[in-house]
């Protein structure tokens, strides 16, 4: 029974048993496995176990209020004898109550109450019995009863006593009559009775369930019998005590009507149960229709049809809950009831979820790689995102790197056409193409910040930026001590330059100061892929620098030979105006310092798929500022003041410049000469 409820789906039932140790025992053990399956009863009424008990209508009468006032239970299981049963039946049918009734194996197959008329106006009835055998040899012994054999047998005799009072009545009037006593007004009875047979009566009481299970049980005492008599002798009547009787049944193993029988240990018979419902047949009577049978050894039903499956869960249709079914995305709140199956439900907060029905708690997400709404069934997989190449602003820089990529392209095709120029040999020659190339892999460095981060292009693109640029800003260190070397004459500030200026060692020793600061983070503190799971709904997939310290190093490097060149470039701002590139230096030192300044402030604290954006734009910025302030005045020069572009014009103005410095120099030394004289004389 507690097996079919849970099935069904039903949590709120009523229970009524009548009061004797069947009932009393019914009680318990129901209520002990309801609670296993979290069925909660709503009642349990217990109606006295005798007819001629005078408070029996006043409990029936409280049975049926109760019954009305539980609305929500529409499941009733009931352990009664047919004769209590009739009376409450009546009662249910004169109230038009209709609910599920799920009959014990006491009244299942019972004619008594199936063949009260109108009987399914109560409702549907769903019973268990047991498993039944042939009992054909014990309907013939019942159709050959004779009087002699009722006297013979106590149990018959009573009977007949029983049936002496009524036996001009009809079968279902006949069925009350009988079952209208006691036992002690039974067997107190002082007046004198005329023996009625009626085997009519009998044999339509029999219930084969019954009857098999009583064949069943002698059958087992009596192997449990002979196994015992088998060491000892069983002639004594104290041959051996009740409890061994108990232990050997136990143990017994024999085949029944080609059945292997054997307990359980619990005591249970592997015999299982059948499982019926009350049909109205063709002739307006009640049929016990079998459509479904209960294994106890693997604790489930079996069906021998498709069609008594369906029928069986069809149960689930039948609504019989104290609150409505959470449904999935909710979870049970306990209400004030006592009862755990009195519940409100409520939504599943976010990044919970509840998949199934009436769960009492949600389940949280994996806020890693899942995110859930409120009132959600399903934890969504959260989405990967980057900085896409599809991405708006990533198609403006990938522009701006394209059109810088471009330039210097062009640049270097100017510059190769008029390289033997005055204007492009004073800007380094050769030394150009080194700052063209550092500054092109730098743009592609930029670029590197776009797309899916994957291992080599987050160790790359770092590192591409740190060593190109490096070089970008070593060459121009070199330019300008070049310059202020050509046009400073103060002899000891000449040969501090003078010393300072070694082309080849110059740029090798700054660029091999970078590499040895990148080489160690990648080897000790390498930059990785990381997912960063902060967000509630997405992934970001990032390149982690692996140490902030040596990503602040690399570019506190760069600083500090941009700012060693900006002091060298502002000494040297106020050169002739062809040679004056340390002007533009300058500038472009200035840019760098207010990008990178800029950007130290916006990368901490911005996040998200836009964060290497950042840096792309600083980076661009950068390549940018050089590109601009120390290439495109020679190429103004070149394309359109080509007549300063000569080596005679270049000469004048050196002439003019180191006229004026010598002038200078020498109105210095008079000076200094004059306030020196005073102190000498």
């Amino acid at each position: 029974m507690a097996e079919l409820i849970n099935f069904s789906g039903w949590n709120w039932i009523g229970l009524i048993v009548m009061d004797d140790d069947y009932g009393r025992s019914a009680l318990e053990s129901f209520g002990i496995q309801a609670d296993k399956i979290n069925v909660c009863i709503a009642f349990k009424e217990i109606i006295p176990a005798h007819l001629s008990d005078s408070t029996i209508q006043t409990r029936i009468d409280e049975t049926i209020d109760k019954i009305l006032s539980e609305t929500r239970v529409n499941v009733i299981v009931v352990f009664m004898k047919p004769s209590l049963l009739l009376k409450l039946f009546k009662k249910v049918m004169e109230k038009k109550i209709q609910k599920t009734w799920i009959a014990s194996d006491c009244w299942s197959v019972a004619n008594g109450i199936s063949s009260i008329p109108d009987i399914q106006k109560i409702g549907q009835v769903i019973g268990f019995t047991f498993k039944s055998g042939d009992t054909t040899s014990f309907q013939e012994y019942i159709k050959n009863l004779n009087q002699q054999k009722f006297e013979m047998n106590r149990f018959l005799d009573q009977y007949t006593v029983l049936l002496s009072d009524c036996p001009e009545l009809k079968y279902n009037e006949l069925y009350g009559c009988v079952t209208n006593y006691s036992k002690e007004a039974m067997f107190n009875s002082t007046m004198v009775k005329t023996k009625s047979l009626r085997v009519d009566f009998l044999s339509a009481t029999v219930q084969p369930g019954l009857v098999y299970s009583t064949q069943l049980a002698v059958t087992a005492i009596a192997h449990a019998i002979r196994k015992l008599c088998l060491n000892r002798n069983c002639k004594n009547p104290n041959a051996f005590a009740p409890w061994e009787l108990l232990q050997s049944l136990k143990t017994v193993n024999f085949n029944y009507m080609g059945r292997s029988i054997r307990f359980d240990a619990r005591g249970d018979a592997n015999t299982g149960y059948d499982v019926l419902i009350w049909k109205v047949g063709t002739d307006g009577k009640i049929k016990f229709t079998l459509f479904g049978e209960y294994d106890t050894q693997k604790d489930k039903f079996i069906f021998n049809s498709q069609d008594e499956e369906n029928e069986f869960n069809d149960l689930k249709m039948i609504r019989s809950r104290c609150s409505d079914e959470c449904k999935p995305g909710q979870m049970k709140k306990t209400s004030a009831s006592q009862h755990t199956c009195c519940y409100e439900c409520v939504a599943c907060p976010e990044n919970h979820y509840t998949s199934i029905s009436d769960m009492d708690y949600c389940i949280q997400c994996n806020n890693k790689t899942h995110w859930s709404p409120v009132n959600s069934s399903v934890c969504f997989l959260k989405k990967t995102e980057f900085l896409r190449w599809d991405d708006g602003l990533a198609i403006v820089l990938l522009i701006i790197a394209l059109v810088g990529l471009l330039s210097i392209f062009a640049i270097a095709v100017l510059f190769a056409k008029n390289f033997d120029t005055p204007v492009v040999k004073a800007s380094g020659g050769i030394l150009c193409y080194i700052i063209l190339t550092s500054i092109l892999l730098s743009f592609v460095s930029a670029v590197l910040f776009i797309g899916e981060p994957v291992e080599f292009k987050c160790k790359v693109r770092q590192t591409m930026f740190g060593m190109s640029f490096t070089i970008v800003v070593a060459c121009i260190l070199l330019k300008s001590v070049k310059i202020l070397l050509a046009f400073t004459f103060e002899p000891r500030v000449h040969s501090i330059l003078k010393f300072l200026y070694r082309p080849f060692t110059l740029v090798f020793i700054c660029t091999g100061v970078q590499m040895i600061i990148c080489t160690t983070w990648l080897v000790f503190w390498s930059p990785y892929v990381k997912e960063n799971f902060s967000l509630p709904k997405t992934i970001i997939l990032e390149c982690d620098e692996g140490s902030t310290v040596a990503f602040g190093i690399m570019l506190g490097y760069i600083a500090v030979l941009a700012f060693a060149c900006f002091i060298f470039a502002f000494r040297g701002r106020k050169l002739p105006e062809n040679y004056n590139e340390a002007k533009f230096i300058t500038f472009g030192m200035l840019i760098y310092f207010i990008a990178w300044i800029t950007f130290i402030p916006i990368y901490a604290t911005t996040f998200g798929i836009y964060l290497p954006a950042v840096e792309m734009i600083v980076i661009l910025i950068s390549n940018y500022g050089i590109l601009s302030c120390t290439f495109l005045p020679k190429c103004y020069i070149i394309l359109y003041k080509q007549d300063t572009n000569t080596k005679s014009a270049f000469l004048k103005m050196i002439y003019k410049y180191s006229s004026k410095s010598a002038s200078t120099l020498t109105v210095g030394q008079v000076s200094s000469s004059s306030l020196v004289l005073p102190e000498s004389s």
